[in-house]
């Protein structure tokens, strides 16, 4: 069995904590069993507690573990037990997550609300977003079946046949799959797979995916496939140089890039590898006149589209 990566740990940790404190001192078997893992892996997790805490990181303000006749407890500093305050932004946050992670098809779940339902539903009361103004929060037009295959697929390392649309080449085909991860990010589903048909791995957006089969042939997934972001230049990409106004400085912020430098008078110059011209087509019409194309453009987009984006101020 591979090593989990630290975010695992991670969120299992989260998980394990709030169950422990609820059970008021569980066995150690008992906690075992209920997270599938052994109690050497337990007793490594619950070590790291010991670690964490608030300033001035004195005993009396760490979380304290206690392991003794076989069972285990948790408990919080004083620190800890102050009623957690959001800001009505992150109140909406975190409705909107949760919102998004209800929408989620689970294979075997039941069908009625449960106590993460009636969580988000008080929480939109308290925030004035319940009731006739509740919020509605849909990630893409992500088919639930294809969703559900793909998670079966991820859980059981098997390998699925999707008939999949490409933006880029604007053709639709099947290819063979390897799911490794199933992400939501900026609205939409993500897959990060290993893709047969180039032999790489690739970023599939769901709703793009017509149908999704499960095959019989199984396969061993990577220890650990590191960060993923929506969009991944590769280093033989075109490489495109951007001037950016203060309402477009997010695409330096949330797409890898070679580097920024401050032109002054609010202007960030970004370059970037950009391995579709239809990526970078979106781009520019999302940023507006907020981003200028200083060179590059000519090696990703043909002379129409360069003369068409010219016309809104994106391309000199």
């Amino acid at each position: 069995m591979s090593r989990p990566s630290a975010g695992e740990r991670l969120e299992r940790l989260l998980a394990i904590v709030p169950w422990v404190v609820a059970q008021d001192g569980p066995t150690v078997k008992e906690t075992c069993e209920r997270f599938a893992i052994s109690e050497r892996d337990l007793i490594a997790d619950l070590n790291l507690l010991f670690m964490c805490g608030v300033y001035p990181y004195t005993p009396d303000a760490l979380i304290e573990v206690d392991i003794d006749g076989g069972r285990v407890w948790v408990r919080f500093a004083d620190w800890f037990r102050r009623p957690l305050r959001l800001t009505p932004p992150e109140g909406l946050a975190l409705v909107a997550a949760a919102r998004a992670l209800l929408g989620v098809p689970r294979p075997g779940a039941p069908d009625e609300p449960g106590a993460l339902a009636s969580a988000v539903s008080k929480l939109e009361m308290v925030l004035g977003a319940g009731g006739e103004e509740a919020l509605d929060v849909e990630l893409g037009a992500a088919s639930a079946e294809v969703l559900r295959t793909l998670q079966c697929a991820g859980s059981e390392h098997r390998k699925v046949l999707v008939d999949y649309y490409s933006f880029g080449r604007d053709e639709v085909g099947e290819r063979v799959v390897r799911p490794w991860r199933l992400f939501s990010s900026g609205g939409h589903w993500y897959l990060l797979a290993w893709c047969e048909k180039v032999a790489d791995r690739r970023l599939f957006r769901v709703d793009r995916a017509r149908s999704a089969a499960l095959l019989d042939e199984h396969f061993d997934p990577p220890d650990d496939v590191g960060p993923v972001t929506v969009y991944e230049g590769r280093p033989e990409d075109p490489l495109v140089v951007l001037d950016l106004a203060p309402g477009a400085h997010w695409v330096a912020e949330r797409y890898p890039n070679e580097g920024t430098v401050d032109m002054g008078d609010g202007i960030v110059r970004a370059r970037l590898r950009v391995s579709s011209k239809a990526w970078l087509e979106r781009l520019l019409l999302r940023a507006g006149p907020d981003a200028t194309v200083v060179s590059g453009a000519e090696g990703v987009l043909p002379a129409a589209a360069r003369r068409l984006l010219g016309v809104y101020g994106h391309v000199t």
